[in-house]
C-alpha cells in the first residue's frame, strides 16, 4: 500500500491577512507620496544630512569667504558649488568656500553659464573660452570669430554662436571632449543663440529674421548627425517680434525669454506655452527652475512697485505683487530666490513663501544664487557666505 505523501500546508489566515495589509500599506504609501510630494520637505532632510557637519550661525548661514562678487563679474552655480569669473580669474569655490580651481585668464567681456556639474566661462565679443566639469578644467578653446553667446548642458556638450564673415553667423557644437562635432552656417538670418539637448542629440537654434515686414525670432532644432548642416531643422517654431535674451533646453523642451514674453516649445516644434508681458518691463529674469520661468515685471522702469510671475510647462501663471526694490532674483530646482535690501525670500515654483531670512546681519548682500536643494549664496562685492534653510 503507498503511502500518500502530506500536502504542504496552505499559509494561516493571520499571515494572509498581515501579508494583505503589508501590500496594502505600501501602495497606499506609494499614492501618498505621489500626491503630496510638492508638500514633503525632502529637500530638507536632504540638507542635514549634506550640510550637517557645516558650521552655521542660529540665522543659517555659514562662515563668509573671500569672493569678488562686483558687477562686473559673473556668478553661476555648479551643483553645490559656485563659479566666479572676473576679467582676469575664473575660480570655483564650494559653499563653505574651499577653491576647486583658480586660473588667470584674460577676458574683456567674461561670461557664464552652468548645468549640474559642468560650467564654461568665455568672453563675450572674443575669442577665448574655459569647459569645467567634476570641480576640474575639461577643456579651452580659441575661435576665429567671436564669440556671441555659449551654453553647456549637463553632459557637457557647449554650443557656441559665433560671428563669421561670410555668414550672418554660425552654431558650433563641441563635444565634453573640445572636439568639434558640428556646425551650423547661416546665410537668410541672423543666429543669436543655441542649445543642446539634454540627451546631446539635437541643438537648438535661436535666430532673427525678417517676416512681413518686420522681424520674427524662431527657434529651430537640428539633428548633431553629419558635422555639418544643410540648414533645413527638424523642426521650427516661431516666437513672435521678440527680442529673446535668454534660450535654455530642459528636459521639459526649449525655454525662451524676450523683452516682451516667454514661451516654452517642444522638440517637434510646437508652441507648449507662452505669455506675454502686456507692455510691463522685464526688470529680472530666470530659467534656471525646473519647468518653469520666473519673471519680475514692473509697469514702470524704475520705482519699487513690481510683480513676480512664474510660467509653468502646461501655461499658467501665478503672480506674486512685490512692493520692495528687489536686488537679486534667481531660480533652481523648485524654488525662488528674492533678495531685497533687508530680506532674503524663498517661494517655492507656486509662489508658496518657504523660507525667509532677515538679512540686518549682512546688509552688504548685493547678488543671490540659488541651487536646487534650496540653499542660497549671498554674495557682496568682496565676500560670499552659504544660508542653509532650515
Amino acid at each position: 500500500m503507498k503511502k500518500m505523501k502530506a500536502r504542504p500546508g496552505r499559509p494561516g489566515l493571520l499571515l494572509r491577512l498581515l501579508t494583505f495589509l503589508v501590500t496594502a500599506a505600501l501602495v497606499l504609501g506609494a499614492v501618498f507620496l505621489v500626491v503630496n510630494y510638492e508638500k514633503l520637505n525632502f529637500d530638507a532632510l536632504r540638507r542635514w544630512f549634506t550640510y550637517r557637519s557645516l558650521e552655521r550661525s542660529d540665522s543659517g548661514q555659514a562662515e563668509s569667504f573671500p569672493c569678488a562678487g562686483g558687477s562686473a563679474n559673473r556668478l553661476a552655480p555648479v551643483n553645490s558649488d559656485l563659479l566666479a569669473c572676473s576679467a582676469n580669474t575664473i575660480r570655483l569655490y564650494s559653499g563653505s568656500g574651499a577653491v576647486y580651481v583658480d586660473e588667470g585668464v584674460s577676458l574683456e567681456h567674461p561670461a557664464v553659464d552652468s548645468a549640474g556639474s559642468r560650467a564654461i566661462a568665455y568672453d563675450a565679443g572674443g575669442q577665448r573660452l574655459y569647459a569645467y566639469g567634476d570641480r576640474a578644467p575639461a577643456f579651452d578653446l580659441e575661435l576665429e570669430g567671436a564669440i556671441l553667446s555659449a551654453t553647456v548642458n549637463e553632459s557637457g556638450w557647449v554650443a557656441v554662436t559665433a560671428q563669421e564673415t561670410r555668414h550672418k553667423g554660425a552654431v558650433i557644437v563641441y563635444s565634453p571632449a573640445g572636439q568639434a562635432v558640428m556646425q551650423a552656417d547661416f546665410t537668410s538670418s541672423f543666429v543669436m543663440d543655441a542649445a543642446v539637448s539634454p540627451d546631446s542629440r539635437s541643438v537648438a537654434v535661436l535666430t532673427v529674421g525678417l517676416s512681413g515686414g518686420g522681424f520674427e525670432s524662431t527657434v529651430s532644432v537640428y539633428p548633431l548627425e553629419g558635422g555639418r548642416t544643410d540648414g533645413v531643422p527638424a523642426a521650427s517654431c516661431p516666437v513672435g517680434n521678440n527680442v529673446i535674451l535668454d534660450l535654455r533646453w530642459t528636459d521639459g523642451g526649449i525655454w525662451c525669454l524676450g523683452d516682451s514674453g516667454a514661451a516654452l516649445v517642444t522638440p517637434e516644434g510646437a508652441l507648449a506655452a507662452a505669455c506675454g508681458f502686456d507692455g510691463r518691463y522685464l526688470k529680472a529674469f530666470s530659467l534656471e527652475g525646473d519647468g518653469f520661468a520666473v519673471m519680475l515685471l514692473g509697469k514702470y522702469r524704475s520705482g519699487t512697485a513690481a510683480e513676480l510671475s512664474v510660467l509653468d510647462s502646461k501655461g499658467n501663471t501665478t503672480s506674486l505683487p512685490v512692493g520692495e526694490q528687489v536686488l537679486s532674483l534667481s531660480a533652481a530646482g523648485r524654488y525662488i530666490a528674492v533678495l531685497t535690501a533687508g530680506r532674503l525670500d524663498i517661494y517655492t515654483h507656486d509662489l508658496t513663501l518657504y523660507d525667509s531670512l532677515d538679512l540686518e546681519d549682512a546688509q552688504s548682500a548685493r547678488t543671490v544664487i540659488l541651487r536646487p536643494d534650496g540653499t542660497a549664496v549671498l554674495i557682496s562685492s568682496e565676500s560670499a557666505r552659504l544660508y542653509v534653510p532650515n
